[in-house]
């Protein structure tokens, strides 16, 4: 199970209080388009509040209003020093020159306040949000770091390689068997054939004491026992005379004769024959005999580690980079960097017995099969001088273990 990406959700509130920052600044109230006037001051406090009087360059009228006037201009504009008649003063003002308030009075800086609590909102804003993505970034990428700390891509590689050259020398002995057993197939069927058509029903009959007629087996066609083990027991047991259980005893019986007939035939004289299936046989067994007990030991230890291997490498597939290890979850990187302990264990030791060169020479040895030498003249050269060889190693590939009779 993943984790909640915590550390995302921070980076992404950080960059939602940023946003937000921009969002206050750009509606920050700006200064409007104005215009200077002259202004004739009706009354005035002595803080500089006073009651003015303008003439509306867009209304063509003239309006009163409240404006603040400069205390500390000369006190020659004021009151009655500027006017002793009517006792008004004189300033300058601004106009609003657009929008809704067109033509209205406008004090220069009468919007600061609000200007300067946008401002330090926004400033206020900018700073939080560094300090959340700072925290954001800086513990995404401690996690990330402690993330990738059982990612190991050069382990897997190197592990699936040796893997893979395992396998192989695992197929190519495995090949190597088969085509041993595929030659010597047809031979074995000739042993069988020849040892059973001389052993009679009757002879069955008195060697396993069960209970069949053998007159009516010989009636249906059923005289020796290779007929028997051609027919096998569900047709032998609907056949008159056969008592119940019978079938399957007779069928036994007919078998182990096929048997003892193989291990008997089995051996040097039979690859002594001059018979093509021999020399297909001979040609199947020399490639085996090539590669000697050193290479069958190396077949066994390449199966061996490559049914290690498998499933370690599954294991291991979120180390094999970065990207996946970032994805796993708890579990699944922890069995991992499980994985990948095992896996470097086994790669050392493989290292240590130079296996991979071992591994690749006998696949190399199995694969230089019989095909340019059809006649089998290289393969019948190398029986010639050890028959022993290749006779146990027939019997020992093709020739069944002894079952005790029951």
């Amino acid at each position: 199970m993943s984790h909640v990406p915590f550390f995302r959700w921070v980076v992404t509130l950080g960059l939602a209080l940023f946003g937000a920052s921009l969002v206050v600044y750009m509606t920050v109230p700006e200064d409007p388009e104005t215009k200077q006037i002259n202004l004739t001051v009706l009354s005035e406090k002595p803080d500089g509040s006073c009651t003015v009087s303008w003439a509306d360059p867009y209304a063509e009228v003239r309006r009163t209003g409240p404006y603040q006037c400069e205390p500390d201009r000369d006190p020659l504009l004021k009151g009655r020093a500027y006017d002793p008649d009517t006792g008004h003063g004189w300033d300058t003002g601004w106009v609003v020159t657009e929008g809704p308030d067109k033509g209205d009075l406008y004090v220069l800086g009468q919007d600061d306040a609000e200007y300067d609590e946008s401002v330090d909102l926004s400033d206020d804003l900018i700073v939080l949000s560094v300090l959340v993505l700072i925290v954001g970034v800086i513990g995404g990428n401690i996690r990330s770091l402690y993330r990738l700390s059982g990612a190991s891509p050069s382990s897997v590689r190197a592990a699936r390689r040796l893997e893979e050259v395992a396998s192989r020398l695992t197929q190519d002995h495995a090949q190597a068997v088969d085509a041993v057993r595929t030659a010597w197939e047809p031979l074995q069927q000739s042993l069988v054939d020849e040892a059973l058509g001389q052993v009679s029903v009757e002879r069955l009959r008195r060697s396993t004491g069960r209970g069949f007629d053998a007159e009516e087996l010989r009636r249906c066609g059923i005289r020796s026992a290779r007929d028997v083990l051609e027919a096998g027991t569900p047709l032998l047991s609907r056949l008159p005379g056969v008592e119940p259980g019978a079938a399957e005893w007779l069928t036994a019986a007919a078998q182990r004769l096929a048997d003892d007939a193989v291990r008997a035939g089995a051996g040097r004289a039979v690859l002594e024959r001059s018979d093509p299936r021999v020399v297909e046989l001979l040609n199947a067994l020399s490639v085996l005999v090539r590669v000697g007990s050193e290479g069958r030991a190396a077949a066994e230890s390449a199966a061996e580690l490559a049914a290690l291997l498998g499933p370690l490498l599954v294991t291991a597939e979120p180390a094999a980079g970065r990207r996946q290890m970032l994805r796993a979850g708890a579990d699944e990187r922890a069995a991992a960097k499980y994985a990948v302990g095992e896996l470097r264990r086994l790669l050392g030791a493989a290292e240590r017995r130079g296996v991979v060169g071992l591994f690749a020479q006998t696949s190399i040895d199995l694969l230089r099969g019989p095909d340019a030498d059809p006649a089998g003249i290289a393969a019948r050269v190398d029986f010639e001088r050890r028959p022993a060889k290749y006779a146990h190693l027939l019997t020992e590939l093709a020739v069944p273990e002894p079952v005790p009779v029951r």
